[in-house]
């Protein structure tokens, strides 16, 4: 998540990709190590490529934490070309200014030609409302703080990319989790960066059967969570 702030400042990670420095928040958006490394690492390898294997032909993904839009962008890139219809449904409370968001780099660093399109039209699209970012993609950007939502029960995979536990506590508490485990289907998946202990066990405490699988670089673990 992001916090919407014009001191936002935007740095360049050790590969080469944007992140931002939440001002609000004390904290960055993605790891210094690589945002766009960081991002395929936990969300795209550990969390939709397994669901990928016997390619269904629907998925429906739950960001929590749009921020810059990374994950939607890498997403997209994985499954445009594959015949699979998407469903992605992106929250986020404190949007970053489309002045910033024209400004990151990463359109040019991932392949496909027309990456700088799907990326614009994915930050001036309007908020709650159906964005079309081709025939068999579409995104739900959705404005609103975590704790005033609800959500239906049809998402296959959670990318939770909200802030650190130290910077926004009561994103990663029990009722948190339980609102999470509910918006999963059956066998739904829930990956994020974070592997602190006391996290893994409210994982567990509202249902969760919990992995723990080798971080990106600069961090040892992260964590995947199965309904």
């Amino acid at each position: 998540m992001s916090d919407g702030a014009d001191e936002n400042e935007i740095f360049v990670t050790q590969d080469g990709s944007h992140s931002i420095t939440a001002a609000k928040f004390g904290v960055s958006y993605h790891s210094r190590y690589g945002a766009i490394t960081e991002s395929r690492h936990v969300f795209i390898q550990a969390g939709l490529y397994p669901l990928m294997v016997n390619t269904p032909a629907q998925l429906s993904i739950l960001e929590i934490g749009l921020g810059t839009g990374l994950n939607v962008l890498l997403t997209y890139h994985e499954l445009d070309k594959r015949p699979i219809t998407v469903y992605y449904e992106a929250l986020e409370g404190f949007p970053i200014s489309p002045a910033i968001a024209q400004t990151l780099n990463y359109p040019s660093l991932i392949e496909g030609s027309q990456l700088q399109a799907v990326f614009q039209q994915l930050h001036e699209g309007e908020w709650n409302k159906p964005i079309t970012l081709s025939p068999h993609f579409q995104v739900l950007k959705r404005l609103g703080q975590l704790e005033e939502q609800s959500f239906s029960p049809v998402f296959d995979l959670i990318y939770f990319d909200a802030f650190a536990p130290s910077a926004q506590p009561e994103l990663w508490d029990e009722a948190i989790m339980q609102k999470m485990y509910a918006a999963l289907k059956p066998g739904g998946v829930l990956v994020t960066y974070c592997a602190k202990g006391e996290f893994k066990r409210t994982l567990k405490k509202v249902g969760f059967t919990v992995e723990r699988l080798p971080g990106p670089p600069g961090k040892r673990e992260m964590t995947k969570a199965v309904k």
